[in-house]
């Protein structure tokens, strides 16, 4: 399991009642992604979806919701992930920023559960990435939209562009995983 990494707030959305969000993630030979996003935030200061059943369901990103972007070297396309508090998720895929937009073919739901507290709200996911990205160095942004009671909104990254929140940007892609040996 890695450190944790620390996301950013974006300047233009601050979230004064969150005290920072931070991913721990393990990347398998097989292609399986771990990822834990912890938000220090009280609980009754979020707006998380209650549970559900557990299916792809699209516009998650109008609420809370945690994200995974993925992209191999040397190419434009990539591959995007949505991870909701209600056990809802999402996966498409890009041929280019933000162009051809298509729903990822997905043999498995991504495994997605909760740890909540009074003053911390986490969400642990596992997927299995596309067999074309198992045993490659890939390129990953992670990212979460967080909504409060209060109505706010505001949007995390491990890094992001100038101007307005956008977690498509190539800027956003942040973090290069290695790949690691098979399992």
């Amino acid at each position: 399991m890695s450190s944790p990494l620390v996301l950013q707030c974006h300047g233009d959305t601050p979230a004064p009642l969150v005290d920072g969000i931070s991913v721990a993630w393990q990347l398998f030979g097989d292609g399986q992604l771990w990822l834990r996003y912890f938000v220090d935030v009280a609980e009754e200061n979020l707006v998380a979806s209650g549970p559900a059943e557990p299916l792809r369901t699209d516009g998650l990103w109008n609420s809370t919701c945690f994200e995974l972007f993925v992209r191999r070297p040397e190419t434009t396309a990539y591959i995007e992930y949505n991870f909701a508090p209600s056990g809802q998720w999402a996966a498409y895929q890009f041929a280019d920023y933000r162009r051809d937009v298509q729903n990822l073919p997905s043999p498995d739901s991504p495994e997605i559960g909760l740890d909540l507290g009074e003053t911390h709200f986490a969400l642990e996911a596992t997927v299995r990435l596309p067999a074309e990205y198992h045993g490659l160095q890939i390129h990953v942004s992670l990212t979460a939209v967080i909504e409060l009671r209060d109505g706010s909104k505001s949007y995390w990254s491990l890094r992001h562009p100038p101007g307005q929140p956008d977690f498509h940007h190539p800027d956003c892609f942040a973090l290069t995983l290695e790949a690691p040996e098979q399992s």
